[in-house]
């Protein structure tokens, strides 16, 4: 038995998504059909839509941030699908090593299912992503209650969400925005808005920065740490290489620079609880599948509050 489903597919890397229909056989060994009710569009589905990874070749479905039903019943899933070698050194992505969620349907391994406590897939897809990011790289950099702690994109999908979740641990966070019009936004969840990267220079250097921008404000942020800080690369948007300017800063602050490479299973169910349980508020505005190219648009051009999130 085959299933027919709409999908909005990557022919070439750059250019407009197409919606086609697609066709595929039953599922393999411990794999199900989940209906996709909602989808995040990730910063790094857009870098994957520039050609920024290299290791990939369209045509491509992506969609890692998947939200729907199996069986009537409501799931998220965890991303990062096993790989050949069973470690996660080598886990397969949804949405790049396999079909993603820019579709009506998706396979995925049932071991992959997360349990919703409700069916706002939406708001999921909107903010666990986020959460759970941040949630891994403030592991990373070691955060404790009181630290001062700096996050660049703080109106994008990860930085919006993950602020939340800095203040509930107790970081004082400074969240870095041009958007002077979002202020009070930003402080209503618990953060500190900064508009120029020098704020050190009123409010003193912090111990953690949290990078999410990647090339643009790298150099900059990396300024505002104290000696022995922590920056944290989290993203990289532009997908431009990044240029250490000054090493000697560096070197003289002792400087440390660390990789956070997404979450793990436990800190996906985390994220979920949290958003489910309304800790965490979503900020997102929807798009329908065919319009996925008016999302693109609007992320590049700075429209959207959090996150943009595809309904079939």
């Amino acid at each position: 038995m085959t299933v027919k489903y709409r999908a909005a597919v990557l022919r070439r890397f750059g250019e407009p998504f197409r919606v086609y229909v697609l066709e595929e056989g039953e599922p393999g060994e411990g794999r199900v059909w989940l209906r996709v009710r909602a989808t995040g569009v990730c910063g790094r589905d857009r870098v994957v839509w520039m050609g920024g990874f290299r290791n990939l070749k369209p045509p491509l479905v992506l969609g890692h941030e998947v939200f729907g039903e199996v069986e009537g019943k409501p799931y998220g899933v965890y991303p990062a699908l096993p790989g050949p070698c069973g470690e996660p050194h080598c886990a397969i992505l949804l949405g790049e090593g396999v079909p993603g969620g820019y579709a009506e349907m998706v396979q995925v391994p049932r071991g992959n299912l997360v349990e919703l406590p409700t069916r706002d897939y939406p708001r999921y897809a909107a903010a666990v992503c986020g959460v759970a990011t941040m949630m891994h790289a403030s592991k990373v950099a070691g955060v404790v209650p009181g630290d001062r702690v700096l996050v660049t994109g703080s109106l994008g999908g990860v930085g919006i969400h993950g602020i939340q979740y800095l203040a509930m641990i107790g970081a004082r966070v400074y969240a870095y925005t041009r958007r002077r019009d979002k202020a009070r936004i930003l402080e209503e969840l618990g953060a500190e808005p900064v508009h120029s990267l020098d704020f050190y220079r009123e409010k003193g250097r912090v111990d953690v920065v949290v990078e999410v921008v990647g090339s643009k404000t790298f150099n900059e942020s990396m300024r505002s740490l104290r000696t022995g800080g922590i920056l944290v690369l989290v993203g990289n948007v532009e997908g431009e290489p990044i240029v250490i300017e000054r090493p000697a800063l560096l070197v003289m602050r002792e400087i440390e620079v660390k990789g956070s490479a997404a979450y793990t299973m436990e800190e996906y169910r985390q994220a979920v609880s949290l958003v489910g349980s309304g800790k965490i508020k979503a900020y997102y505005k929807t798009y329908r599948l065919e319009d996925v190219n008016k999302a693109y648009q609007d992320m590049a051009e700075g429209r959207i509050l959090g996150r943009a999130v595809l309904v079939p």
